[in-house]
């Protein structure tokens, strides 16, 4: 049973088995009642509780990584496996996913390029990664699905939110991001170090801790609405109670701390100096891992909590602690100035505070307890302990774990450079790539080995292996744009890169689509009385726009062209043969356009953005004809070809270009060399594309429905699972924007192309909210397509 108010935390077990520190710790879904636990000795473990006593037992032990296991999540119950699934993160830069009931991996998720420190799942299978590669990734089943960027340093923490679509992560650049579909919505800034730990409130409120030693209560909406002080030392977890908003943290202080109506209640001792993880049970009882590779559960159950003797035990434990005053976990110590043990007899103030008194010329901490209103030995102070380092991982640099940061000076006055190195490493090659990166005189080789060597003597790990990279040369040097083989675009979100985009409003320059319903041509729709068939979707061909007036066009550019500046003038026969390159591209002649019009076209398509619209739509009409597409978009001149239309997709642009630009990629699919170039530049020409959307004008609104759907065409055929994630998400993206129902038609046949045939892609649509977000299509009344459509598109979901 839970206990009343104001009751207390005590010892209920604790579990040896680990060889290593506890990194991570999740409570369980099957065995009920039981959790998993994750080390640096390279296991998982899968505890249940026993029914007899007041322990847990080792129901058995998972392997599947190479090196140190940091994090661990439980995925939900699918038909496929009833019990879930458990996935675990590592310093191999792997997550290995296992059953409840096998020692080795179901699968390996292999993509990211460092330590995985971070995992949490979400519905239908979705799972969230964050790793000191500075992206998260969203992965479905064993694929990734989409990639995070953004942040400038190692993500420590993430969480998947319930309303769906909805993702947070926390890193060591200090901030935490908000994504929606992929895309960040928000950041969220106030953190004064590395942000450690996220735990979700409710819909609307979540809480992170960091190495500022401060816990923050934040809204969704972006503000902080509280910040809660207690630690002395880094917070390195954070877990909610269920049913409430009361929570619990661990850190580098060696406290646990239960926190209830905001204020800190109580304060747990551990006779470790780092507890790196903790999770709240079921029941209310509450698990935690630390350096010393013990798990202990403590309880304010009577029931539950351990006997005397071991409680007993535990307190000599922790009594016989040393302490590092270096910590200053105890604040600044002068042993001259400490009272003696009669100190002792003043009855403490609030629970968890600390007593340093003087004994025998020794040093002791005392904390005191309310509930049991005595002072409790937490430990003996102990002088400065050297270079060498009691537990490991402790060290930042460049937002990254160490087992050492050591100082180098290499002359006496210039300045001195951070070597940062793990006992796994080798201490040559970490040498020589101090000396590389600080472009330092290599003959300092020996003797920075040797310094290594010397101040780390006796750390060394059992078995290492060498596959892992190093955190410095490997994928792991945190330098916003430097070259880490990560990502071209610095900070661009790989979905929707810079991410949000930004229709553009009238032009007046292009005459509206007419009458004809580019999918079913005039007549296709039958009465509603007859039995509906999808006719709509997986689509099977790119739609193009088609619409011309060629003398329009030809008027514009003459008018135009009458008012350039002298080097942008065309002759009379450029205008002649720009003539003829239409009348070959709109009619049905038999005409070849020629190298000559190409040339000519490529001059007017190069004027200055405010004249160039009507080259732009000759460009747009003539792209079709195969001659032209090929010229355009073959293996040499396709990159001048779509720098200059990304050019025009600028929302701070022309509309009447933006437009017409979306228009001329549109309809670079309908021959073998565009479409190979559109799906080549897929990533580039979205994340630009989808800028467009801000500006409210419908006709760019439908024509980027119409880029989306051609895409979606192409991904139907190949079925390339990180395309279909990027076209959902700009569906997602974009639904939330479009007013006109012929784009919102156009969406929607876009996103039943992409799920038609594909569980995978019916998964990750409804991960990302898509259904909720077209439901109210279904009752449109005109035009009836677009409510037939979404019925079918529900259907699928």
């Amino acid at each position: 049973a839970m206990a009343g108010e104001g009751s207390t935390f005590r010892l209920r077990c604790s579990l040896l088995g680990h060889g290593q520190d506890v990194r991570g710790l999740t409570r369980g879904l099957f065995p009920e009642g039981g959790f998993v636990s994750v080390s640096r000795d390279r296991t998982a473990r899968l505890w249940a509780p026993d029914g007899l006593n007041r322990g847990f037992t080792e129901m058995h032990c998972m392997s599947g990584h190479s090196n140190f296991v940091s994090c661990v999540c439980i995925i939900p119950p699918s038909d496929l496996y009833p019990r879930g699934l458990i996935a675990t993160g590592g310093n191999d830069h792997n997550i290995c996913i296992f059953t409840v009931d096998n020692p080795a991996p179901l699968y390996i998720l292999k993509g990211h390029k460092n330590t995985v420190c971070s995992l949490s799942s979400g519905k239908f299978g979705t799972l969230l990664s964050g790793s000191w590669d500075t992206t998260a990734k969203v992965w479905l089943n064993d694929r990734c699905m989409m990639t995070l960027q953004g942040h400038t340093a190692a993500i420590w923490a993430v969480k998947i939110l319930p309303e769906q679509g909805l993702m947070l992560t926390g890193s060591a650049d200090k901030t935490i991001k908000l994504w929606k579909a992929g895309r960040c919505e928000r950041t969220f800034t106030g953190h004064e170090d590395c942000v450690r730990g996220l735990a979700i409130l409710s819909e609307m409120e979540f809480l992170s801790c960091a190495n500022d030693a401060s816990v923050r209560r934040w809204q969704i909406s972006g503000e902080c609405l509280q910040v809660y002080y207690g630690h002395t030392n880094y917070i390195y977890s954070i877990s909610v109670f269920p049913r409430c908003k009361d929570f619990v943290t661990t850190g580098e202080d060696r406290s646990l701390r239960i926190w209830k109506q905001g204020e800190c209640a109580q304060t747990i001792r551990l006779p470790a100096q780092s507890v790196w993880c903790c999770c709240v049970l079921d029941n209310g009882d509450i698990v935690v891992g630390a350096s010393d590779g013990i798990i202990r559960v403590f309880t304010e159950s009577l029931e539950r909590t351990a006997s005397a003797e071991e409680i007993q035990a535990f307190e000599n434990e922790l009594a016989q602690a040393s302490i590092d005053p270096k910590t200053g976990d105890l604040g600044d110590i002068n042993a001259d100035d400490l009272p003696g043990r009669e100190h002792l007899k003043d009855p403490g103030t609030r629970d968890g505070q600390t007593r340093l008194i003087k004994d025998n010329g020794k040093v002791e901490a005392y904390q005191w307890s309310v509930s049991e209103g005595r002072w409790i030995k937490i430990g003996d102070v102990v002088g400065s302990s050297g270079a060498t380092q009691q537990t490991s991982g402790k060290v930042l640099f460049e937002g990254k774990e160490y087992d050492y940061v050591f100082t180098i000076d290499v002359n006496e006055n210039g300045p001195s450079y951070k070597l940062p190195y793990n006992v796994t490493d080798d201490p040559w090659l970490t040498a020589y790539n101090f000396l590389q990166k600080n472009d330092l005189n290599p003959m300092f080789l020996d003797q920075v080995a040797k310094f290594i060597m010397d101040n780390t003597k006796g750390q060394t790990l059992l078995s290492t292996s060498n596959q892992f990279s190093d955190p410095f040369t490997g994928a792991g040097r945190y330098v916003p744009g430097s070259s880490s083989g990560s990502s071209t675009v610095v900070g661009a979100d790989p979905f929707t890169g810079a991410g949000r985009y930004v229709p553009g409003s009238a032009s007046n320059a292009v005459p509206p689509v007419g009458g004809v319903d580019p999918f079913t041509g005039m007549g296709a729709y039958q009465s509603a009385a007859a039995k509906v068939e999808n006719i709509y979707f997986p689509k099977k061909d790119a739609v193009t726009f088609d619409q011309a007036n060629p003398t329009q066009i030809l008027g514009k550019l003459k008018e135009l062209n009458g008012s350039a500046a002298e080097e942008h003038k065309l002759t009379e026969d450029d205008l002649i043969i720009l003539e003829k390159l239409l009348s070959a591209t709109c009619s049905t002649s038999t005409e070849t356009p020629t190298a000559q019009q190409l040339q000519t076209l490529w001059r007017a398509v190069n004027w200055p953005e405010d004249i160039v619209f009507p080259a732009l739509d000759i460009l747009r009409l003539s792209v079709r004809h195969p001659t032209v597409n090929e010229n355009f978009c073959s293996e040499k001149e396709h990159v001048q070809f779509i720098i200059l239309l990304l050019k025009f997709l600028n929302p701070k642009g022309k509309q009447a270009n933006q437009l017409l630009a979306l228009r001329a990629l549109c309809n670079c699919f309908v021959s073998h060399a565009g479409e190979k170039l559109m799906m080549e530049q897929r990533d580039e020409i979205m994340t630009q594309a989808i800028e467009t959307k801000s500006g409210n004008n419908k006709n760019i609104h439908i024509a980027l429905a119409t880029l989306t759907l051609n895409y979606a065409v192409c991904l139907h055929k190949v079925n390339n699972v990180e395309g279909k994630a990027q076209c959902l998400s700009v569906i997602s993206t974009v639904m939330e924007v479009v007013q006109d129902l012929e784009a919102i038609f156009r969406l929607l046949v876009a996103l039943g192309t992409l799920i038609s045939d594909d569980t995978n892609a019916v998964q990750l649509a409804k991960s990302l909210g898509v259904d909720s977000q077209i439901k109210k299509y279904a009752s449109v009344s005109e035009p009836a397509k677009v409510k037939e459509c979404c019925r079918f598109v529900l259907n699928l979901l």
